[in-house]
């Protein structure tokens, strides 16, 4: 069965909404990790000094290499309106295109393009045609609810750049009308290089998500394991190889925070969206595999084995989990995902802070959170949509929670309180997803635990939560 945007949450879990600010980074940051994602890109955002100086700061100055994104700073002129934006736009374009020579440039709008109404959309398809570079418009400014949307926006945007099969045909038949072309693409399979028997025979299916190399062939091999044929993956390694999508083709998305690139999937696309929960931890990768496999019509085989074998192996993390408490503050949209994962490992959470809550795209992983907290006999948590941080605190003060998983911004003074904390960022670049992948989670939130454990050990008892 697949999703609709009629899909609701489960009732048994309680929501709540409070009126607090957002207090998260701003969504341009996800230049981070697409501009090496995508290796033939060149991000060029369009803002003020202060964006500048947040990429300098969140992405740091690479010595060695030139990075393949640039600030666009608006003067005061360009705010005004007294400069022509189409002739600056062209001349940094034409810059770009000359030392670099990308496959795509992607225009990143901020909220400074948002407030003096800047037609990105419109100025592109216009210089996109005199240079002869596709370019990519996303308006992933701070009027986001949280910074790992820039990402879904990105998506969104690119998703109409995604070929059809018609076209490919096309291209196809006019590279073998060229002799010098046929020369130069000699030895290159665009085939899928596994024998097609190896595959049950399915609808296309395409994954969209952001994620590392090694966790994409990772979750490619995972599929094809069941006779599941992945088409491709938006965004793809280069903007050359983006996937055919076409109308009735069936989607999966892989994090939580995609909602926007699911949406246009559907209707600009008239993709199917499959409503899976998102593959983190080795339960959430099995339920992902599985969802995916039914609505293909495939009979998923060996799941349960090699689930019990990944836990298994995590019996040592598992040991300095159990019986502990988690509170999330929100940051990253990842909180609901990672609160199932580690109410699975024993472990009770007693808030999930989130800053925004697309319940319609997150309902398969909402009912997962659900069967989890009756299957481990955990209490549901309560599920607070922009947490207003005062009050939090103030719950976090009559919890006492064993670990506080929070933005950047509050975890020093958490700390100084003597309440554990752990980075939310710090999942969002790590390696999250997958079977294989379930013990970098389970490292990254024992650290605060397993350092304060050893500080005691050594008798520092009063530096454990400092």
């Amino acid at each position: 069965m697949t999703a609709t945007l009629e899909n609701t949450a489960p009732s048994a879990l309680n929501f709540d909404c409070e009126t607090g600010n957002y207090h998260t980074f701003c969504p341009i940051s996800c230049v981070a990790w697409l501009y090496q994602k995508i290796e033939d890109s060149f991000f060029l955002v369009i803002g003020t000094k202060t964006c500048g100086y947040f990429l300098q700061n969140a992405m740091g100055v690479m010595i060695f290499a030139e990075p393949r994104y640039a600030m666009a700073e608006l003067e005061e002129g360009d705010i005004s309106a007294q400069l022509n934006d189409y002739e600056e736009l062209r001349r940094l374009c034409l810059q770009i295109k000359r030392d670099r020579n990308p496959s795509v440039i992607v225009w990143i709008g901020t909220c400074t393009t948002e407030i003096i109404k800047m037609d990105l959309e419109g100025l592109a398809p216009k210089l996109e045609a005199e240079i002869g570079i596709p370019i990519v418009t996303a308006r992933a400014n701070g009027l986001d609810y949280a910074f790992t949307q820039g990402e879904d926006t990105v998506l969104a945007s690119m998703a109409h750049k995604c070929p059809t099969a018609v076209q490919v045909k096309g291209e196809t038949e006019k590279e073998e009308r060229n002799p010098i072309q046929k020369l130069l693409t000699f030895g290159r399979s665009k085939t899928e290089s596994k024998p097609e028997e190896e595959f049950i025979e399915h609808p296309p299916l395409v994954l969209f998500g952001s994620l590392p190399d090694p966790v994409v062939t990772n979750l490619t091999l995972e599929l094809k394991k069941q006779g599941v044929k992945v088409s491709g993956w938006l965004p793809a390694k280069r903007y050359t190889e983006l996937p055919v999508i076409d109308e009735g083709y069936y989607v999966a998305g892989v994090n939580p925070f995609l909602s926007r690139t699911a949406t246009t999937l559907m209707r600009r696309r008239k993709c199917k969206l499959i409503g899976a929960p998102f593959p983190i931890g080795p339960d959430g990768t099995r339920a992902w595999i599985e969802k995916i496999c039914s609505v293909l019509g495939v009979e998923p085989q060996g799941l349960a084995e090699r689930e019990a074998e990944i836990w298994a192996n995590l019996e040592d993390y598992l040991q300095l989990v159990r019986g502990k408490s988690v509170f999330f503050m929100g940051d990253n949209l990842l909180e609901v995902s990672l609160a199932r994962f580690l109410i699975r490992c024993g472990m009770t959470c007693q808030e999930i802070g989130i800053p925004y809550m697309d319940k319609r795209y997150q309902a398969a992983e909402l009912a997962l959170l659900e069967k989890t907290c009756q299957e481990m006999g955990a209490p549901l948590p309560n599920i607070v949509e922009k947490p207003d941080n005062y009050n939090q605190i103030q719950r976090i003060y009559d919890l006492k929670p064993d670990l506080v998983i929070t933005g950047m911004a509050h975890a020093n003074p958490l700390e100084a309180r003597g309440i554990n904390t752990k980075w939310s960022v710090e999942f969002t670049f790590a390696q999250i997803h997958g079977f294989t992948n379930a013990r970098d989670i389970l490292e990254l939130a024992t650290r605060p635990l397993r350092r304060n454990q050893n500080l005691k050990e050594l008798g520092w008892e009063q530096f454990a939560s400092v």
